[in-house]
């Protein structure tokens, strides 16, 4: 983890495009080379057009070539294509740490105004954590990594901090997981196929596969007679027509299996390839471990097991080829085999197939995570700690702003402490609140955050710093703020929580605000709350004279030359400038 992330990402990118262009190159050679087997071939057969055991020779040679060919042509292709998401990949984690990275996915789907924290804190959205950080190759990963995001959990922390330390020193696995992953395009998640799976009623009896069987075996013995003409070829072809009566028998049950197979084809091709990549895999820390076991079961090969059901899928997808599903049905019965032997496997493993796809998409949210942590080896993971401050951080800053425009601070929150944040318009109140936050966040799912050193006393966070009116839902924003209170105190009943409120109130008069403000903070310490609360209003600052708990801080504004300047550093005291007055004046407002 002590490498330099984008000098990592820079050799990689070298090493993929230079085997890119060899790719190609040995492409266009077979290419060539099949070209001219198929041409070589046709010439030998039209010139020894004569010479019937010459040509069999030459061509069953000649075909032998092309199919070899075309097998190292598909190998080269799959290569090639693996290098292209590779390489991709590399030129991802460039941009972003050029923070360049608009034109990843937002997330902005999973914006909760109801959440503890998810909004106030740009979890999601444009220029949000989740843009930045969100490297899942599967719709289920993603969908785990933003659970994760959202989950509040402040357990086993310590653990955490070990899986991810672990796939942090693993870049080149996670990024081929991240590209295996990336190659294939699913139709439907995992969670439709288990719950398609776990309805769907058997319909072809156990006698049938074995009938199917005996049906194929008769057909050979049936062909062959006739090829030494022991039989007549009407002999076949009543045979053939029993083969396609038995198949039509069974058409309706066969096409209902098709649909629900077809669809989750591409999602087993996925998932059996990543699983094959974690079985050759081994891992150490408890949570990575316990989650690999599962696949490991009773000794089996959970990848094999569902490589083997794609490839039946596929083989039940063989049926859309009108001339094979003609023949093989006719003759040997073909849809019916590979629907008793689809049933037979939901049969065996569908109770485990949910257990399977969720190791897959945890590994896939956490290289989301390691991913993050290998990218700013310069942050530090927390010393998790169980008495003694809630937060004591030196040099906090917040994570997604470049290190040429960061500003840190020192912060440190004892427990039951609360924070009166002041400061004027822009002086950094608001970044400082969400900096706070997110690192909260990310020390709870065993993240490294942005700070020198930090020792953390986990514990849950509820924020209320955006807050809007709803005309569908007939809410004024007054309202819409007390609701976001009243979730605070409810949740506080329960639970121990790290509140973080920026400017609560605001949808009333100056008055009746001071006053609100005031006992609302006075019933968080009461209820022996942690946290801070940013304000303009300098007569809330007061109540630290009544409640040793509180702790007044504040950013600074000061006008030198004529001009604003911000250290954007917190300080303890109370803030005493204003600059709304001087910045109305600069802009020729008034």
């Amino acid at each position: 983890m002590s490498q330099n992330p984008i000098q990592f990402y820079a050799a990689e990118k070298a090493k993929h495009e230079a085997a890119l262009l060899a790719c190609k190159k040995q492409l266009r050679t077979i290419s060539s080379l099949r070209f001219s087997v198929f041409l070589g071939t046709v010439f030998c057969l039209y010139y020894f057009a004569g010479n019937v055991n010459l040509i069999l020779t030459l061509g069953g040679v000649g075909s032998i070539a092309f199919l070899v060919l075309l097998k190292k042509y598909f190998k080269v292709k799959s290569q090639k294509e693996l290098l292209t998401a590779l390489l991709r990949c590399n030129t991802t984690e460039i941009d972003v740490l050029e923070g360049n990275y608009s034109y990843l996915s937002t997330g902005k789907s999973y914006q909760d105004p109801t959440h503890a924290y998810s909004l106030d804190i740009d979890l999601f959205g444009k220029r949000s954590f989740f843009q930045y950080t969100n490297r899942t190759g599967t719709k289920a990963g993603e969908a785990y990594y933003v659970k994760l995001l959202k989950s509040n959990c402040i357990s086993e922390v310590e653990d955490k901090q070990e899986s991810i330390k672990e796939l942090a020193d693993k870049p080149l696995w996670r990024q081929r997981f991240w590209a295996i992953a990336s190659l294939i395009k699913t139709e439907i998640t995992p969670n439709e196929i288990v719950k398609w799976m776990q309805g769907y009623p058997m319909a072809f009896p156990n006698f049938m596969g074995v009938l199917s069987k005996m049906f194929s075996i008769i057909s050979i013995a049936i062909i062959v007679a006739v090829s030494f003409n022991y039989l007549l070829f009407s002999h076949l072809l009543i045979w053939f027509f029993l083969g396609m009566g038995l198949t039509g028998i069974y058409l309706g049950k066969v096409s209902k299996l098709y649909n629900g197979a077809t669809r989750a084809k591409a999602t087993f091709q996925q998932y059996y390839k990543l699983l094959e990549l974690l079985e050759e895999t081994s891992f150490t820390s408890k949570i990575l471990r316990t989650k690999h076991l599962a696949i490991h079961s009773e000794g089996r090969s959970v990848a094999t097991l569902l490589k083997k059901f794609f490839k039946l899928l596929d083989a039940l997808d063989q049926r859309n080829n009108i001339i094979f599903a003609i023949v093989a049905n006719g003759l040997f019965l073909w849809d019916i085999q590979q629907a008793v032997q689809i049933e037979n496997w939901m049969g065996s493993y569908r109770k485990d197939v949910e257990k399977w796809f969720d190791v897959v998409s945890f590994f896939d949210a956490q290289n989301c995570l390691a991913n993050f942590a290998f990218n700013h080896p310069q942050f530090t993971f927390p010393e998790i700690v169980k008495d003694g401050a809630v937060l004591n951080a030196k040099q906090l800053g917040h994570p997604l702003l470049s290190e040429t425009k960061r500003v840190c601070s020192d912060c440190s929150i004892d427990n039951q402490e609360f924070l009166i944040v002041t400061g004027a318009n822009m002086a950094g109140k608001s970044t400082f609140l969400r900096a706070v936050s997110l690192n909260l966040v990310m020390a709870n799912i065993g993240l490294p955050v942005c700070a020198q050193e930090q020792q953390y006393r986990p514990v849950k966070l509820i924020t209320s710093m955006r807050t809007s009116d709803s005309l569908a839902d007939d809410s004024s924003y007054f309202f819409s703020e007390l609701t976001r209170l009243k979730y605070i105190v409810d949740s506080l009943e329960t639970e121990h929580y790290f509140i973080v409120l920026d400017e609560i109130l605001k949808g009333t008069n100056s008055t009746d605000k001071a006053v609100g403000s005031q006992k609302f903070v006075e019933k968080l310490v009461k209820s022996n709350a942690t946290g801070i609360i940013a304000t303009h209003d300098l007569s809330l600052c007061e109540i630290e004279k009544d409640y040793p708990q509180i702790q007044n801080y504040f950013f600074d504004a000061r006008i030198v030359n004529d001009a604003l300047h911000f250290d954007y550093t917190l300080k303890k005291g109370i803030c005493q400038n204003r600059n709304a007055s001087f910045l109305l004046k600069k802009m020729e407002i008034i």
